[in-house]
């Protein structure tokens, strides 16, 4: 998939453009997440562009994230382009946090962390019951596994034996108030998920063979993937840095992205 680790740093432009323009948003974790998005989007997803009924569902419960998720809304034409543009600004169909009522493909509004793997269950149960061979996944950051409904779900998940549900984790280590280990700590996190019934991998999520492989394996009940990744990847001053989860520097951001996009015309 060589190809598309070079789509990967062109999307990474777009994301951090969109940030850049609206001076806010959450940089740090939608580069963490957006190899998983590439991915799932171009490789795996099922009937996502046509809106097929029985198309795989894809859930950010990680809400933070969405600028990496309209860039690849727009990237595979399920968002309209002339639309994906003034992230933030009011009235515009890119808010800060998913709005399903608002933008094209988003599966599931999304914001107030801890919700997303719950809207997971109740949709894997839904299409479980019409006979649908959809699939479920849901991407929650990290830091939302401190909240109590996030292994209410997960308990949930196993005892009705979800086959059609894998939630991936973005394990980049660092939440808005610093490390997780600090805040609240998730270790053993592989440990406490095989607790609950679900099957476990853990992957580079940077890694688009793994990512890829992982999305796509199937079992006979949940799958929880653990992608391990790293906080802003890609941008040196930004990487594995907790206080980059939002914009710390608007005018380092802007200045960084000017130059990328003066070297890519350049090139």
């Amino acid at each position: 998939m060589s190809g598309l680790e070079d789509d990967i740093a062109e999307l990474r432009l777009r994301t951090l453009g969109l940030i850049a323009d609206a001076g806010s948003g959450h940089p740090g974790s939608s580069l963490s997440c957006l190899h998983i998005l590439a991915v799932a989007y171009r490789r795996v997803l099922r009937g996502v562009v046509e809106g097929d009924p029985d198309r795989d569902r894809f859930l950010l419960s990680k809400g933070h994230g969405a600028p990496a998720l309209y860039v690849l809304l727009e990237d595979v034409g399920v968002l309209p382009t002339e639309l994906a543009r003034d992230l933030r600004e009011i009235g515009s169909v890119l808010q800060g946090h998913p709005d399903r009522l608002r933008t094209p493909g988003v599966e599931a509004s999304s914001g107030s962390l801890g919700q997303g793997l719950s809207l997971g269950v109740g949709l894997g149960l839904g299409l479980r019951r019409r006979g649908s061979p959809a699939h479920v996944h849901v991407l929650l950051g990290d830091g939302e596994l401190q909240e109590g409904q996030v292994w209410e779900a997960a308990a949930a998940a196993s005892h009705f034996g979800l086959a059609n549900l894998t939630a991936v984790v973005d394990r980049n280590r660092h939440q808005h108030d610093g490390p997780t280990e600090s805040v609240l700590a998730l270790e053993p996190l592989a440990d406490r998920w095989r607790a609950f019934g679900w099957e476990v991998d853990e992957i580079d999520g940077h890694d688009v063979e793994e990512v890829h492989d992982a999305l796509l394996t199937r079992a006979d009940r949940p799958r929880a993937v653990i992608a391990h990744t790293a906080k802003g990847y890609g941008v040196p001053f930004m990487e594995g840095d907790s206080p980059w989860h939002s914009v710390e520097d608007v005018a380092l951001l802007r200045g960084y992205v000017r130059q990328l996009v003066g070297g890519a015309r350049g090139a």
